[in-house]
């Protein structure tokens, strides 16, 4: 006997003709991913007809805790029972289910708790995940857990539901196949049924976006027309807006526009759960004359967008915006950022209009804007801090993620930073393998470093005040001063308007901290073993609140410990940032630092960002914070034929001391190899014979290649030891390196036995007809230029052969000079020069220097160094 009466269900809900065909997938396959519009009734009906065909309880994901609680209220009013009993709910610290609860509606956060802590998931008789294609990173993570369940339970169905085209990818993916292969998941496709739409641009007068977000006049834009609109249809609207903030001025702006002729209700996910019900049911509705029922406005985020339905909307209006993760790896900082939506967004917004009857959509921006707006969302796993999933797939046994049927793999770079995090809290070994220390984080139902500043502070300042901190930092509020002591001062008297949100937070975090496993049992995790010092929560050995505060932040964000610096605060992680004009954070030596924010302009300074959130701390609260980062570090700089040493006490990239010590051969030979790579041999200071001798080899090495020695800037620091090892040994004892010690040093390069062939090879000098000889100026080390022989021209009679070098395979360019030194001609061909330049030259000398010889025919003439009256 079936539990649900579907025919009542799903009376009037398009979903209802594609019943037969899923059941047939699940039979036959044991998956089935399901593409269906909004308002086509999937979230509807897919759970109790799941639930009808499987034994035990269906558990259905929803990616936001308000769309769960709808799903499930909905589910129970159209069976006639109360919810908790055959349809129910589990979110974050809110749960309503029973002994003979069949549907249960979860967050995927809380689904993959459960599969973390057994995989088995016993007591589920079947998974559907619903709104796969909204792709945040923990409705990816549950996706590609179940795919691997799967495998060792055949027998627990799984069915993914979109409203996108990217049905395929996750039908191959869940049928066992690649991103390219053939096996794939039964695909049920639902097309949309709805009435007639109008869609309008409504562009805006100025810019909807500057540096610092949403412009005022963008929002005031919205609300005129959301305003407007309603007047002249007197209809239920529904706004998109990105944030909480766009939507507190618009709601203020329609209040006052409409006064008591419309209700204008805020939904957003940092409301209480009365305030986003009674947004989404529309019960509580206040009436006109006559018990006339007035238009309603609901001002959302994009919770509304697909996994929400707002009821009785016949019109939209559409800022097509939304705000999305982004990672700012040269500051390390993760926010979430205003961006313009994706065109699949905006047409599923839309579409609420269109749900009972025609409708209107109204867009604000220029159809032509509009045509270049992203296909897609970005994936969420491409742009967030990843160090939460890094944590759960450690714990999976999948380190990095890898091998897992993952919709988008994350990126290597914020993986890799994100298990450099957990590495630093101790969460995974040098192979990102989980220790007991990781699971013990992953047991609390946070990021694992407020779970680490949770069990750790606990301890330090108490239960109590940990948890209330720890619920401040992840409430996602933002800090009106930037002052947390301040705020949670505000937190505890009650007076922020999200204080008995925050309460009910604290109440939980507590009890996880003093090891009530069973009070966190709704959110899929155990709690910690008992970590907590189960006190009276007053803090530690009375230590003051804003030491706790700032202890209890320091413990987890180690890496965002702050020490200032003249206008700015550096943090450990190597950035820097400043506080705001004002701040209350000013002043301090030490700071833990909470959010920190990307700005521009004067107030931004050199780093370019400002501390929105953190605390004052000291430093031995930062150094017990962050005593992964401690480090004792012998630094070593050469410089004018010496070598200074230093011991330098780091905590991360903030210097705590530093004090003179006689360098150890090791720093000092890291000293002289940064000097020479930034500056070559000449940051040595080598004398002439050194110079002439590098050059020599770098010809070598240029025209003959191995086995003579590479003797530019990179190649002589890294044979350093070959060549300077006993200088270095030296310097360490505080001796000097001289110039002239360099030749000798360098001649250490020759290889053997083509050594006994270099002065051959590569001549220092060479031999003139005069029987002269004169040094050649060799080129520059990494220079393509020849080498060069300058000789007066008088001593070159008769020659008309050119020098060459390196066994002939480098010509020698000839600088034949007057008698006073100064060049006559520059020529790689002798012969040359003396049959077509030389009359030319003679013509124009002899006159200068009649004292010296200017035969007609140089070729017979004597070679000499002399003047004709010395000859």
């Amino acid at each position: 006997m079936s539990a649900f009466d579907l025919d009542r269900i799903g009376r009037g809900l398009p979903f209802t003709r594609a019943l037969p065909a899923l059941l047939d997938a699940l039979a036959t396959a044991g998956t089935a991913v399901v593409q269906a519009p909004p308002g086509t009734g999937k979230t509807t009906l897919v759970p109790p007809a799941v639930a009808d065909a499987v034994s035990g309880r269906v558990v259905v994901t929803q990616p936001r805790r308000v769309a769960a609680r709808s799903a499930a209220r909905r589910l129970a009013a159209l069976t006639g029972t109360g919810t908790g009993d055959v349809a129910g709910y589990t979110v974050r610290g809110d749960s309503r289910v029973g002994r003979d609860t069949l549907v249960e509606f979860v967050t995927p956060g809380v689904l993959v708790r459960r599969l973390l802590a057994d995989p088995d998931l016993p007591g589920v008789g079947a998974v559907v995940l619903d709104e796969v294609h909204e792709r945040d990173v923990e409705s990816d993570l549950a996706f590609a857990l179940l795919c691997e369940v799967r495998q060792l339970r055949d027998d627990l169905p799984v069915v993914a539901m979109s409203a996108t085209v990217e049905a395929g990818r996750f039908a191959r993916l869940l049928g066992g196949g690649t991103a390219a292969g053939d096996t794939a998941a039964p695909v049920v496709d639902v097309p949309a049924e709805l009435h007639p739409l109008e869609i309008r641009y409504a562009p805006p007068p100025a810019a909807r976006l500057d540096a610092r977000g949403v412009t005022d006049a963008f929002l005031d834009h919205v609300a005129a027309v959301t305003a407007r609109e309603v007047a002249a249809s007197g209809v239920d609207a529904l706004v998109f807006l990105p944030g909480v903030r766009e939507i507190e001025r618009v709601v203020r702006a329609l209040s006052g526009r409409s006064g008591d002729a419309v209700e204008v209700l805020p939904l957003h996910g940092g409301l209480d759960a009365a305030a986003q019900d009674r947004a989404v049911s529309g019960s509580g509705r206040r009436t006109g004359p006559g018990d006339a029922v007035l238009p309603r406005i609901v001002v959302s985020t994009d919770l509304a967008e697909s996994s929400l339905t707002v009821p009785g909307v016949r019109l939209v209006v559409d800022a097509c915006l939304s705000r999305e993760p982004r990672r700012d790896t040269a500051r390390d900082m993760t926010g979430l950022v205003t961006v313009s939506a994706s065109r699949d967004s905006c047409v599923q917004r839309s579409g609420r209009a269109a749900r009972l009857g025609p409708g209107v959509a109204v867009r604000c921006l220029t159809e032509q804007e509009y045509s270049h707006l992203p296909d897609h969302r970005t994936p969420a796993i491409a742009t967030s801090d990843l160090t939460t999933f890094a944590l759960d797939v450690a714990c999976w046994g999948a380190p990095r993620g890898e091998g897992l049927a993952l919709p988008d793999p994350p990126p290597s770079g914020e993986i890799a930073r994100a298990e450099a995090v957990l590495h630093g809290l101790g969460g995974v070994d040098d192979d990102g393998r989980v220790t007991d220390r990781g699971r013990d984080l992953a047991r609390v139902p946070a990021d694992p470093r407020h779970a680490r500043a949770l069990l750790d502070g606990a301890g330090l300042v108490g239960a109590t005040t940990a948890a209330e901190v720890v619920a401040m930092l992840a409430s996602g509020r933002r800090s009106p001063g930037g002052d947390l002591v301040a705020d949670l001062r505000a937190l505890r008297s009650g007076r922020a308007p999200d204080a008995s949100s925050w309460e009910r937070e604290v109440r939980r975090l507590e009890r996880i901290v003093r090891g009530d496993r069973g009070a966190s049992r709704a959110d899929g995790r155990g709690g910690n073993g008992g970590r907590g010092n189960g006190g009276s929560g007053q803090p530690g050995g009375g230590i003051p609140l804003a030491d706790a505060v700032g202890t209890v932040v320091a413990l987890a964000h180690p890496d965002r410990i702050a020490r200032r610096r003249g206008d700015q605060y550096t943090f450990a992680s190597g950035t820097g940032a400043v506080v705001p004009p004002g701040s209350a954070l000013a002043g301090h030596e030490w700071l833990a630092v909470a959010e920190v924010g990307r700005a521009s302009g004067r107030a931004a300074g050199e780093a370019g960002a400002v501390i929105r959130a953190g605390a004052a701390v000291d430093r031995p609260a930062a150094e017990r914070a962050a005593s992964h980062l401690l480090d004792d570090d012998e630094t070593a700089v050469f410089d004018s034929g010496s070598v200074a040493g230093r011991r330098i006490r780091r905590l991360g990239a903030i210097e705590l001391s530093s004090t003179p010590v006689r360098p150890s051969p090791a720093a000092a030979g890291r000293a002289v190899a940064a000097a020479v790579r930034a500056g070559g041999l000449a940051a040595l200071g080598p004398d002439d014979d050194a110079v002439r001798l590098w050059r020599r080899l770098g010809l070598a090495h240029r025209e003959l290649g191995l086995p003579w020695p590479d003797v530019s800037a990179d190649g002589l620091a890294e044979r350093l030891d070959d060549w300077l090892g006993p200088e270095i040994d030296a310097l360490a004892h505080g001796s000097r390196l001289a110039g002239r010690d360099l030749g000798p040093a360098l001649r250490r390069l020759l290889p053997w036995p083509e050594a006994g062939r270099f002065d051959e090879l590569v001549p220092d000098r060479l031999q003139v007809p005069s029987s002269s000889s004169y040094r050649v100026d060799y080129p520059e080390v990494g220079s393509d230029g020849p080498p060069v022989l300058a000789v007066k021209l008088q001593e070159c009679f008769g020659w008309t052969t050119s020098p060459r070098v390196c066994d002939g395979r480098v010509p020698v360019t000839v600088h034949l000079l007057s008698p006073a030194g100064r060049p006559l001609a520059v020529t790689r061909d002798l012969a040359f020069f003396w049959r077509e330049a030389y009359p030319g030259v003679r013509a124009e000398m002899r006159g200068r220097y009649p004292r010296h010889p200017w035969p007609e025919d140089p070729m017979s003439a004597e070679p000499t160094r002399r003047t004709n009256r010395r000859r």
